[in-house]
């Protein structure tokens, strides 16, 4: 009697263990990933993971999914980064450009490397007037590009820069090009910081 009470009560709680475990296995990259990169098998690996619902897990490829035959990213993902669905496609491709961003390293997350999804500001330090040479209040920063995948960020030391910038590339619409430099000059003296996104 004995042996089966134990037994059943193994039984028992192996069920309510297995029914507790909601977590999906979904793919994430394995490495930093730029844009216009294809994906292979070995560029992949899987975690189980929890969503809040299932909105956001359609997102994503799980595991079960059937992935598309060519797995070329339309922007960058970050190495553990989840293979979101709308990342992957041939469409647009044509039309991204790499930018060059020179940046003041305090103005960089130290966590922004290639992959990594940003959004870029750029506020005026303005002009000066006046003897006593004081900068004039040109408000607050303004949004020049948002949501861009970092291609290449070297440290400071690992990339020559005689103004003491780090240089940031980005993958950017090519349209968006002119946009960003029209901001840049219509300031007087334009200072570039970069927010990294979750």
């Amino acid at each position: 009697m004995g042996v089966a009470i134990v037994a059943a009560s193994v039984i028992l709680g192996s069920r309510v263990l297995a029914s507790a475990d909601d977590t999906v296995a979904v793919w994430v990259v394995a490495e930093d990933a730029a844009a216009g990169e294809v994906l292979g098998p070995d560029d992949l690996e899987t975690a189980r993971l929890r969503f809040a619902d299932d909105d956001r897990l359609a997102r994503y490829f799980t595991v079960d999914d059937a992935l598309p035959e060519a797995l070329r990213l339309r922007r960058g993902l970050g190495a553990g980064d989840l293979l979101p669905r709308d990342a992957l496609g041939e469409e647009s491709l044509a039309d991204i450009v790499e930018l060059p961003v020179p940046v003041a390293p305090l103005l960089v997350p130290p966590a922004v490397t290639a992959g990594s999804v940003v959004d870029v500001y750029v506020s005026d330090r303005g002009a000066t007037s006046g003897s006593q040479g004081r900068r004039v209040d040109t408000g607050p920063a303004r949004p020049a590009l948002a949501e861009v995948t970092v291609v290449d960020a070297p440290r400071p030391d690992d990339a020559f820069a005689a103004s003491g910038d780090r240089q940031v590339v980005l993958a950017v619409e090519a349209s968006a090009v002119s946009t960003f430099y029209g901001v840049l000059d219509a300031m007087i003296d334009p200072v570039v910081s970069i927010v990294r996104r979750g």
